[in-house]
């Protein structure tokens, strides 16, 4: 388990997070929405390691990431993967050497071996026989797979999104959020994504966290986010028509 216990950052006399208690489970896709300022980004850098809380705490599995010693945080950052927000692939390695990338970094493998997990990895996001394409060659919707693969390829026990459909058509939109819930389920990866994309909160959304300056405003499932009176929640999620029709002809089912 993932757990973040009060925690607060300010940067100067800003205060961006303000007490910020949540826990994120093996095996969910949670969510972390928000307007922007609410605090995702600094509350997800923070559980990264990026940025240390000036009070409260991060534990992974009962590790507390603050009072460990340097050698301690590089293993759990071993146990991390990450899908940045524009996929943050090397233009000039090819998408083997994408994948490859941290392998050559953290372990000590043989090339035989980590070329045999770069393909794995590969053919679990359907990208068979596209080892040798550079990022200049890929769609939008691939190029983000193979930041997936890049992120899994270690066998991380917990795997961070910073908005994964950014830039993406509706359709590969459904495609990226299937393909990260199925691997979060599969490999019982504890997931936490940060996004603006309302359809993948309604979808993937086991878990939600809204953030709203700065402070938790409201937590719950997907299902729990149709039938909450919780104001601030619904008039962000349910800010356009089309979405208040959604919730209205869900409510009429009950």
């Amino acid at each position: 388990m993932l757990e973040v216990n009060n925690v607060y950052k300010s940067f100067g006399e800003f205060q961006v997070l303000k007490g910020i208690s949540t826990f994120f489970e093996k095996g969910k896709t949670s969510m972390i929405i928000g307007q922007s300022g609410s605090g995702k980004t600094v509350l997800m850098k923070s559980m990264l390691g990026l940025f240390n809380p000036d009070k409260g705490n991060i534990s992974y599995d009962g590790r507390i990431f603050m009072d460990m010693k340097e050698n301690d945080k590089r293993e759990i950052r071993k146990e991390i993967g990450m899908v940045f927000q524009g996929s943050a692939l090397y233009d000039s390695l090819t998408v083997e050497e994408n994948v490859m990338f941290p392998l050559r970094m953290f372990t000590d493998e043989n090339k035989s071996d980590m070329l045999d997990r770069v393909n794995a990895v590969l053919q679990r996001v359907n990208l068979n026989e596209k080892n040798k394409l550079f990022p200049s060659e890929l769609s939008g919707g691939m190029k983000k797979r193979v930041a997936i693969a890049r992120a899994i390829v270690m066998n991380p026990t917990y795997l961070f999104c910073d908005e994964p459909n950014s830039g993406l058509d509706p359709k590969t939109s459904i495609v990226i959020d299937n393909l990260i819930q199925e691997i979060t389920q599969e490999y019982e990866m504890i997931t936490v994504i940060n996004s603006h994309d309302m359809n993948s909160v309604m979808e993937i959304g086991d878990k939600i966290v809204f953030l709203k300056n700065g402070l938790k405003a409201w937590e719950g499932t997907k299902d729990e986010i149709f039938l909450t009176e919780n104001e601030t929640i619904v008039d962000f999620v349910y800010s356009s028509n089309l979405y208040k029709k959604v919730r209205e002809a869900y409510l009429k089912g009950f």
